[in-house]
């Protein structure tokens, strides 16, 4: 595998000084961490244990006859009709007595484009165990913060759905075939070739499925006798990559470049397990904003220690680009770092382009290397529609499209005004809001699990949806409602929905900073940050 030796991003200045580790303080951008007082922590707890107390109550009445249980999750009726349990033990027992009181909240069916207003199919509970919901044919519109939209390219109308229907009247609607065989259309190549463009990299190959781009191109690059330093709270996807790739795995604190040289400096000093031998290849991978948190990675720090220690980067774009930095570049372009220093970029077309799929960018020999080695090039090739839905929306947001030269640019600042105002106003009223100051991933920390189901629901009987972590996504006392914003959303919007969220707080009483709010941002917008650092 070489090192990046691509063109640079054109917005980053070149500098022969040696790179020093960055501290966010110094920048004046903030981490929040989700955090609250031993009182909540403790009485989270209590909450969780006299839940699992009142389960197991349930469940030996059961087994005396007194109460009924659903036969989806009865395994002793399996195991009597000799069918083997989908699940059994704690996660049984966890969807029986918790999850699936919490189940009208997720999977919620649209009947709509998922931009700023959306339609939600209402649901029915059917049964006493909740665990069957039936449609009642009534349509709920809301406005939604509940969807990856940034950049409000979620639309099924304006220049990028027309230039997909003029895709599909060309090329059909699928290829039928894989990239590697007769699924490859000129479409296709100018899209890889502008994603490469617009990331100052050499080369880059795209994917259908933005899952499977992290998951099936991680033991590509990777196998036995390589070392794989990963953030703690990295997604689904490159943890199902390590295990498919079988390299040593070495999590760090989750944004903690301290716990990670240290752990950097263990692993490179005792090599390889048994053998000593030195690592044939060390990568780290870490996320742009990681989705649960909203925090943003720190990559001048990274880069610094990437000077001294000599591994490589493998950075996840997925919530980060076109949704961060002046250009939207994402979090290279953020903290106005060297593009070069990135070895492997890797991002999805499902957030800010309004597509699905994803993309890796690289040199011409890793980006080629990942082409004969991948086995998602086994997969059918991502449709004309979706490929010109991300080409015209690129296109626009490198202000490319003359019918709408400064679009991108307006949607870009949008989103990052709607952040700051967003965020601002939460700080005041005394939220626990997670993240970096400009990430328009803004998570709301709750603690307890009832009280973030409730808050789903009465959000969306006012005409405002939402999503919600509890455990196991979330540690089990940081329970939380998430707001995803987007350059769609207006200032009414906003409004609107901090208006309802007092409402909520004002029955179950999260706001836990009210005495001691979090102070407003004191320094510019994301757009002006590069020049600023």
């Amino acid at each position: 595998m070489e090192k990046v030796r691509s063109n640079s991003n054109p917005n980053v200045k070149k500098s022969n000084e040696p790179i020093k580790i960055v501290k966010a303080e110094e920048l004046k951008i903030r981490q929040l961490k989700m955090r609250s007082n031993y009182y909540t922590m403790f009485m989270t707890l209590l909450n969780f244990f006299l839940v699992f107390a009142a389960g197991h109550f349930r469940d030996f009445l059961r087994l005396l006859g007194y109460l009924k249980c659903d036969t989806k999750f009865d395994s002793k009726k399996n195991i009597a009709a000799k069918i083997q349990p989908i699940v059994d033990g704690f996660t049984a027992f966890y969807i029986r007595h918790i999850a699936i009181y919490a189940h009208d909240t997720m999977c919620r069916p649209l009947c709509s484009t998922p931009s700023a207003e959306i339609e939600i199919c209402e649901r029915k509970r059917q049964t006493q165990f909740h665990s069957t919901y039936k449609q009642t044919g009534r349509i709920l519109k809301s406005l939604n913060f509940a969807s990856y939209n940034y950049l409000g390219f979620a639309q099924n109308r304006g220049p990028c759905a027309e230039a997909s229907k003029s895709a599909v009247e060309k090329y059909g609607i699928g290829m039928g075939s894989t990239r590697s065989e007769v699924g490859s259309i000129q479409l296709h190549t100018d899209l890889e070739n502008l994603i490469a463009e617009f990331l100052g990299k050499e080369d880059a190959i795209t994917f259908g499925m933005g899952f499977i781009t992290n998951a099936g191109n991680i033991p590509a690059i990777l196998g036995k006798g390589c070392l794989l330093m990963s953030d703690e709270l990295n997604h689904a996807s490159i943890i199902l990559g390590s295990k498919l790739g079988g390299v040593k795995v070495q999590t760090f604190n989750h944004n903690d470049m301290v716990d990670f040289e240290k752990k950097l400096r263990k692993a490179v000093i005792e090599g390889q397990p048994k053998t000593r031998r030195p690592w044939k290849k060390i990568i780290v991978i870490v996320e742009g904003i990681y989705s649960m948190e909203g925090t943003i990675s720190y990559i001048p720090s990274l880069i610094a220690l990437k000077q001294k220690y000599k591994f490589y980067i493998w950075l996840d774009e997925a919530h980060s680009i076109g949704a961060m930095g002046p250009t939207g570049r994402g979090v290279v372009e953020y903290w106005g770092s060297d593009a070069n220093e990135i070895d492997i970029m890797m991002g999805t077309f499902s957030k800010s382009f309004g597509a699905h799929g994803g993309y890796i960018a690289s040199t011409k020999a890793v980006v080629s290397h990942i082409r004969r080695q991948t086995h998602t090039n086994y997969a059918s090739a991502m449709t004309p529609g979706v490929a010109m839905q991300i080409y015209s929306s690129l296109r626009i947001i490198m202000g490319r499209d003359d019918r709408y030269p400064n679009d991108g640019q307006r949607r870009i600042r949008q989103l990052a005004e709607n952040t700051r105002y967003f965020r601002t106003e939460l700080y005041k009223r005394g939220y626990v809001v997670a993240g970096g100051d400009h990430s328009p991933v803004v998570p709301v920390l709750l603690n307890y699990p009832g009280k973030v189901t409730i808050a789903s629901r009465y959000m969306l009987l006012n005409g405002i949806a939402i999503t919600i972590a509890a455990l196991p996504a979330v540690p089990i006392t940081e329970s939380r409602i998430r707001f995803c914003l987007s350059a769609s959303h207006t200032r009414e919007m906003l409004d609107y929905c901090i208006e309802k969220l007092d409402e909520v707080n004002s029955i179950l009483s999260f706001n836990y900073f009210s005495k001691n709010p979090i102070p407003p941002m004191p320094y510019p917008p994301p757009f002006e940050i590069v020049q600023k650092c």
